[in-house]
């Protein structure tokens, strides 16, 4: 659960700083604000793809596992 505790001190962090963003982009044009908050929109999105990665693998498993449960199966099936 550590690495998802990880994953969401970053989040917040990194949504503070957006907001921050977004607010100095209200009070008038700038480039390097908006820029800023599309390189952190791509952080945000990549930190929640792992987020979603890490419950899945706690929840099921590791990928590796999961894959050679799923052959085993599709196996016995072919063979019944």
């Amino acid at each position: 659960m550590n690495t998802i505790a990880n994953i969401h001190a970053e989040i917040e962090q990194l949504s503070k700083q957006r907001a921050k963003l977004w607010h100095r982009l209200s009070e008038g044009r700038d480039p390097a604000a908006a820029e800023e908050i599309k390189t952190l929109q791509a952080k945000l999105d990549e930190l929640w793809v792992a987020h979603r990665q890490e419950r899945a693998r706690i929840r099921f498993g590791e990928r590796e596992q999961i894959v050679k449960r799923a052959r085993a199966e599709e196996r016995l099936e072919r063979a019944a």
